[in-house]
């Protein structure tokens, strides 16, 4: 019998791909310019609060009408994002590990981004860079979060095992439902994505996306 796989494990894969370091840089850099800057203010309290709240309901935003985008074309241009094509990839081959992962590429773009909102979007370029320290603890979360579901690491706790539960459920049983990751039973409670399992038809399209495999 193979060991079982241990969070150090799991951890030491998770490394070596570029999108935690990418991600990782970019928390290092804004935590170290907030703290240099100082002049905390109790909105600097209610920004984690606030987007830790949203957080869930913005997973579910993005799995939905992001990753999986149905491919369209309009004038003869196809509709098709790097991000929805890697998550397609992703529900076909769901041990990939390279596929469980933010593409660099998508990186390279969200990272300046979110970089110019924190500096133009809030009153204090303080709280900017308070919003941008918490986006990178949350993408981090995610990251680790998702990559663990998809290993063969096996839940300890009850909280983990709801997660892991749910987010297989997605992939395996049905890709209508269950579009949180790093919660269960939260956004998807909410705006309807929550079924009993046992009431949910195993979908012949978890694995194929659209039914689109064959373009990949």
């Amino acid at each position: 019998m193979s060991k079982p796989l241990t969070l150090a494990d799991a951890a030491r894969t998770f490394r070596k791909s570029p999108t935690p370091w990418m991600i990782g840089t970019m928390l290092l850099a804004a935590a170290a310019a907030r703290i240099s800057l100082g002049d905390w203010q109790i909105t600097d309290a209610l920004v984690p609060l606030v987007m830790l709240a949203a957080f869930p309901f913005v997973e579910w935003v993005i799995h939905v009408f992001v990753l999986h985008w149905k491919p369209r074309t309009i004038a003869g241009v196809t509709l098709d994002s790097r991000l929805a094509r890697s998550h397609r990839e992703h529900h076909f081959a769901p041990r990939t590990v390279s596929l469980i992962f933010i593409p660099w590429q998508t990186l390279l773009i969200v990272i300046p981004v979110l970089t110019a909102v924190a500096l133009l979007a809030f009153p204090r370029v303080e709280l900017g860079l308070t919003f941008l320290t918490c986006i990178s603890v949350l993408g981090l979360g995610y990251e680790w979060t998702h990559f663990l579901i998809h290993s063969d690491y096996k839940p300890k706790t009850a909280l983990y095992r709801s997660v892991w539960r749910n987010h297989r459920n997605h992939h395996f049983k049905n890709e209508h439902y269950w579009f949180t990751v790093t919660t269960a039973g939260t956004a998807d409670r909410v705006l309807g994505t929550y079924p009993d399992p046992k009431s949910v038809e195993t979908s012949p399209t978890a694995k194929n996306l659209h039914g689109t495999a064959s373009k990949l």
